[in-house]
């Protein structure tokens, strides 16, 4: 199967799929969330169900990003949620944000990733660090999806080690010279706009807006997934660049500007593998209800019962996890290291369940028929993206014990 990039239009028959998920609270965790809360949440729940979840496994199998997604995300509302109404955002609070990309990822790892990308790697640096001038050209078309955007930082030879970049930025007269590469970059083949870090004569990291069309700069497409496959994923390549002033965010230096945008995407996947982790547990128990052995459904078996109460004490865990850490980057009192920690648990908590519920399902849980190995498949990128959990681990012990694993 191939796709027009031109015209966005798929060349296979969409396959219809019931979405038939109801979310797990054990804990009456709806009792914290507020009218608002619940009613974003079931909007979006609404819209994967119609949206995504009818034809993900065929999208999947074709290794197909649906590109109309993106305008039917930024009506819904889903891209930069947190940004001020002004700039065309939401204005609305980041437990309200998580309950977005729980419900996108519980459709789909890459869709979520679509839309996290969006919010937390392009609109959130050009809100926090760019001229008022940059808001009001980018962020407007950015919300709506008119415009998709892409987040570069990561190159060929420095993933966990960024400060280690040698993409650079070099003054000319009145513009700047960009050159050098960024690999596995969600939504870069089809991106309008890149938010790339690169380091200028000084050694200081900056960040620039590059726009599609520029002369010499192209974002070639990463063949091959194995996961993630709903999703454009590809590299950013920059061949002298001409770089306008006016296109550099004035309000940030050094590596605290591309670490503080992963706080946020960091942030928007612990909640995004909940979901995941909870459509792996309500496909697993409505199998085990349904599938007869020995005469009689194996949920009444003591190890299946023991593997979904297992799943539920886990999601459950996670759940608080969430909204106290939403709680948290709502007063602005969330740190580095608790991101992580979320980040970390949940990713790992939800590769697990996947694992389990695989299981449970026995043979039937390697098909397409449930969503199982497509969420195992894809939690083995989130596992690794926005910082290992190795990395995560070592951000946590740093904030422990005082001392840095880095250096």
């Amino acid at each position: 199967m191939s796709i027009d990039l031109l015209n966005h239009t798929p060349t296979f028959q969409k396959k219809q799929k019931q979405d038939i998920f109801e979310s797990p609270d054990f804990y009456q965790l709806d009792d914290l969330l507020t009218e608002e809360q619940k009613l974003i949440r079931s909007s979006v729940r609404d819209f994967v169900k119609r949206e995504i979840s009818p034809y993900i496994e065929d999208w999947y199998e074709k290794n197909h990003f649906p590109y109309e997604i993106v305008k039917k995300f930024g009506t819904l509302g889903v891209f930069g949620p947190t940004v001020p109404q002004a700039y065309g955002g939401g204005g609305l609070d980041y437990t309200s944000y998580g309950l977005m990309m729980q419900e996108i990822e519980r459709g789909d790892s890459g869709m979520r990733s679509t839309a996290s990308v969006q919010g937390s790697l392009v609109m959130y640096p050009i809100q926090a660090y760019g001229s008022e001038a940059q808001k009001q050209k980018y962020l407007p078309k950015l919300a709506s999806g008119e415009w998709l955007g892409c987040f570069g930082l990561t190159e060929p030879d420095h993933g966990s080690n960024p400060s280690g970049m040698v993409t650079t930025l070099k003054k000319e007269g009145d513009h700047y010279v960009l050159n050098g590469a960024k690999m596995w970059i969600s939504n870069s083949p089809l991106a309008d706009v890149a938010i790339v870090w690169a380091k200028n004569e000084e050694g200081r990291i900056k960040g620039i807006i590059v726009e599609k069309g520029m002369e010499g700069f192209s974002a070639p497409e990463i063949h091959g997934k194995w996961s993630l496959r709903a999703s454009a994923t590809g590299e950013l390549v920059f061949d002298d660049v001409k770089i306008p002033e006016e296109n550099i965010l004035p309000h940030i230096d050094g590596l605290k500007g591309p670490l503080s945008c992963l706080d946020k995407a960091r942030y928007g996947i612990s909640w995004g593998a909940l979901g995941a982790a909870m459509d792996c547990y309500d496909s697993a128990k409505r199998y085990a209800l349904e599938r007869q052995q020995f005469g009689k459904p194996i949920a009444s078996f003591q190890l299946i019962q023991k593997k979904l109460a297992e799943m539920l004490s886990e999601i459950t865990k996670a759940q608080l996890l969430c909204w106290r850490l939403g709680k948290l980057m709502d007063e602005g009192k969330a740190t580095t290291a608790q991101i992580s920690l979320g980040k970390r648990n949940n990713v790992q908590m939800a590769l697990e369940i996947a694992r389990e519920a695989r299981q449970i399902h026995g043979g039937m849980g390697i098909t397409n028929e449930y969503s199982i190995m497509r969420h195992m498949m894809n939690l083995e990128s989130v596992v690794t993206y926005e910082g290992t959990h190795d990395i995560h681990l070592l951000i946590l012990g740093a904030d422990i014990t005082g001392i840095s694993a880095f250096k």
